[in-house]
């Protein structure tokens, strides 16, 4: 593309109630404005079709949260001449965990033993026969985060205590994996360019930082880069995040897979730089991030890494100081490699325009397909045959969630031991809203921010505390 080519109008895609993933600032060098559009829920669908029409976009950028999923499959099929980045095919899998699993056992990727009942009864005929611990999940909607709604159980009793109290629907039910630890594994076209180790505290299974895991960055197993380039490409991302287990046995299994993750600044700015080098044909250089960069990176304070949140990286090139850096190795644990030799081997790819033809809503909306009241209703269900699909309303994000007013909130937030009126007031500035304030913690996205003095232990009395307040709810 020449200089002068026109570029394609990019949009930015937010939602009300939701983080914001992307800002132009991510963008940095377009010349173009790039136009921001706000999906209000409720009755909207219509009303934001026609906005992305009148502003011309050409291509939309943006994660979309579980319970939108559906309604954004029928804007993006009414807006064919616009192109979705990340496809609504690339972004099933974020809608739920069924979605991950059924992804995987198309492409054939392990990840554990996975059943999942529609129908109660067969649920419960299963686990009295089941051998133990399992695994049960909250499988969709906003709260799928943080490992709040992951749980270990170790008996059929304490399986169906769970399920009565918890009402999680569809069952979804994994084998218990034995693991030494999980490591995140975050990509830009295809190319691992962030991974760590996510480890669990002593005597204890879940690895989630907000529940007390650790992280640290040194010598994650080549296998393990290997299968997250594998389940990447299986997804046609331009960007993705897998959480994948190192289990005792030697073995890697996914466990999470998706395009709306938690990550650092800079890597906002890499997928921006590598979305800028894909929209422009060349005239944007693609960006070069070298492999086990996180390596060096963990090394530096947080503060100042924000600081230098727009970071880039020259190519390996032979000179007398590179030869240096040319004969330095990586002891892994499946063998050792020159490091310049690993970073050519793991090319950030370009990834084609795929539609939304891979997963179609008609065939592959389970949750649409069997809802609660119509499994009720009979005896039996096969999640195979063919049922069409319910018509959804466009839904709220936090309609299954319990809102709480401002004064409720601080009420319920200032109970906890830790948790002042000063603390209360810059959460609540954090969010703007008692609905940003509810998804931000159905999300378990407080371990994530940055909000002065919210220590690890404070973020996990806090999420604890909500939890229990909407299972009174």
């Amino acid at each position: 593309m020449g200089r002068n080519s026109k570029l394609p109008t990019l949009g930015l895609l937010y939602l009300d109630y939701v983080l914001q993933f992307f800002d132009t600032s991510n963008f940095k060098g377009w010349p173009e404005k790039i136009e921001k559009v706000t999906y209000h829920w409720g009755n909207d669908k219509e009303r934001l079709i026609e906005e992305i029409k009148r502003k011309k976009i050409d291509v939309l950028i943006g994660n979309i949260p579980a319970t939108a999923y559906e309604t954004f499959r029928d804007i993006s099929l009414a807006l064919p001449h616009v192109w979705f980045v990340p496809s609504l095919d690339t972004q099933f899998s974020n809608k739920s965990k069924e979605n991950v699993t059924r992804f995987a056992w198309k492409y054939k990727i392990p990840v554990p033993k996975t059943r999942i009942f529609y129908n109660p009864q067969e649920g419960e005929a299963f686990l009295k026969k089941t051998h133990y611990p399992k695994i049960i999940k909250k499988s969709y909607g906003p709260s799928n985060y943080g490992g709040y709604f992951v749980h270990k159980v170790d008996s059929f009793d304490e399986a169906m205590h769970l399920l009565k109290t918890k009402k999680y629907y569809p069952m979804y039910i994994q084998d218990f994996i034995p693991m030494e630890a999980d490591i995140r594994v975050m990509l830009i076209g295809h190319k691992p360019v962030c991974a760590f180790w996510r480890r669990p505290p002593e005597g204890k299974w879940l690895t989630n930082t907000s529940q007390g895991g650790t992280m640290d960055y040194h010598d994650v197993p080549k296998k393990v880069l290997d299968l997250a380039v594998r389940v990447s490409k299986a997804a046609k991302a331009e960007y993705w995040a897998c959480d994948i287990a190192y289990g005792k046995d030697g073995k890697v299994r996914i466990l999470e897979c998706a395009t709306a993750f938690a990550a650092f600044p800079y890597i906002r700015d890499w997928i921006g730089q590598y979305l800028m080098w894909k929209f422009s044909k060349g005239r944007f250089p693609k960006p070069h991030i070298p492999v086990y960069n996180w390596e060096e990176l963990s090394k530096i304070n947080k503060s100042l890494l924000r600081t230098m949140r727009h970071i880039t990286f020259g190519a390996y090139s032979p000179s007398y100081d590179g030869e240096y850096f040319g004969q330095q190795k990586k002891a892994l644990v499946d063998g050792e490699y020159f490091l310049h030799a690993l970073d050519s081997f793991y090319t950030m790819e370009d990834t084609p325009e795929t539609g939304t033809s891979e997963w179609p809503s008609d065939v592959w909306n389970y949750q649409g397909k069997f809802a609660l009241k119509t499994v009720r209703s009979v005896e039996v269900v096969s999640v195979s045959s063919p049922t069409k699909r319910s018509d959804e309303t466009q839904e709220s994000p936090l309609q299954m969630e319990k809102i709480l007013s401002k004064k409720a909130l601080k009420k319920l937030l200032t109970s906890i031991k830790g948790v002042g009126e000063k603390k209360f007031n810059r959460i609540f500035e954090t969010y703007g809203s008692p609905e940003a304030v509810a998804e931000a913690f159905n999300q378990g996205s407080l371990s994530l921010s940055e909000i002065k003095g919210m220590t690890p232990k404070i973020q996990k009395k806090i999420l604890a505390r909500w939890e229990e307040s909407q299972q009174k709810g």
